[in-house]
């Protein structure tokens, strides 16, 4: 057997090389690198406003790599990742910028900002936005995007506030006597059965803050800061006797970890954020 094999091979070699005798050589390689895409104007803003001075990759074309292959994804049309690129900036980033100074945002920010253009579907729902350990920010539904204060917090901002407490805290954790006022309350995986309004009289501020104490320090402080005074009142109105002082007790506990662990006046933030919210109309989307 061992000769039988010896002989075909010797064949197959014999064979191919007759094969080749007269083949022109190429210079053309499989393995070629892909054609560059031409920079831009918005290439070079995105250069000098997000990665010179803050080390973030902001990328609004959809790249494969960064993207969920469980879905079937749009890439972001360009005049909406441009306008949702100025309203990150002066919203979220500049926002910390003003509280806590630049080298606070610099050192805690997600070092990757990744725009799709469509939401990711799944059986219980859409998905708006997802974090890598605190390192990368996906946001969808960028090609329905409007300029207002409820469809921003909706489907953007409420995300990046509540991932960034995330980060927050995983770099220096709150009090763990947080975690047990609602000690055996929590829904875990079922949080998208608890109606919001079901959540707040048990002492969350939606039904996804039920799910495990973390996402709920993180999605107290997120709806805290991104609504108004007015909204958050009404919200513990709608608590009730019961619900109400949970929530309070919660928010005091975060109030006290921001401001002694960071340096944050989480009313200050929240007042910031609202008035930058009001700011948007002035923002020039046209020129970069």
């Amino acid at each position: 057997m061992r000769k039988i094999a010896f002989y075909i091979i010797n064949l197959f070699v014999i064979g191919s090389l007759w094969s080749c005798q007269g083949d022109e050589p190429t210079t053309t390689s499989i393995f070629d690198e892909e054609e560059e895409v031409a920079e831009t104007e918005f290439d070079q803003w995105l250069l000098h406003n997000y990665t010179y001075p803050y080390n973030i990759a902001f990328k609004y074309r959809m790249e494969d790599i960064e993207s969920s292959m469980d879905y079937t994804l749009a890439p972001a049309e360009i005049d909406k990742a441009k306008k949702l690129a100025k309203i990150i900036k002066h919203l979220w980033i500049e926002t910390y910028d003003e509280i806590a100074g630049v080298n606070f945002t610099r050192a805690y920010i997600p070092k990757v900002i990744h725009l799709i253009g469509s939401a990711a579907y799944e059986d219980n729902g859409m998905i708006v936005g997802t974090a890598e350990g605190g390192t990368k920010v996906t946001l969808y539904y960028v090609n329905q995007l409007q300029i207002n204060t409820a469809f921003l917090n909706k489907y953007y901002f409420l995300t990046m506030h509540h991932e960034f407490a995330h980060i927050l805290h995983q770099t220096k954790n709150y009090d763990p006597e947080f975690d047990r006022i609602s000690e055996g309350s929590y829904t875990g995986g079922d949080w998208y059965n608890v109606a919001n309004t079901t959540a707040l009289r048990e002492g969350f501020v939606d039904g996804y803050a039920s799910s495990e104490p973390r996402e709920d320090f993180a999605e107290t402080l997120a709806v805290y800061i991104t609504n108004t005074a007015e909204f958050w009142q009404s919200q513990l109105d709608k608590a009730g006797e019961k619900g109400g002082p949970i929530i309070q007790e919660k928010m005091e506990y975060i109030r006290i970890y921001m401001a002694d662990t960071w340096g944050i006046d989480v009313d200050k933030l929240r007042e910031i954020i609202q008035r930058r919210s009001k700011e948007l109309d002035s923002l020039d989307f046209d020129n970069f």
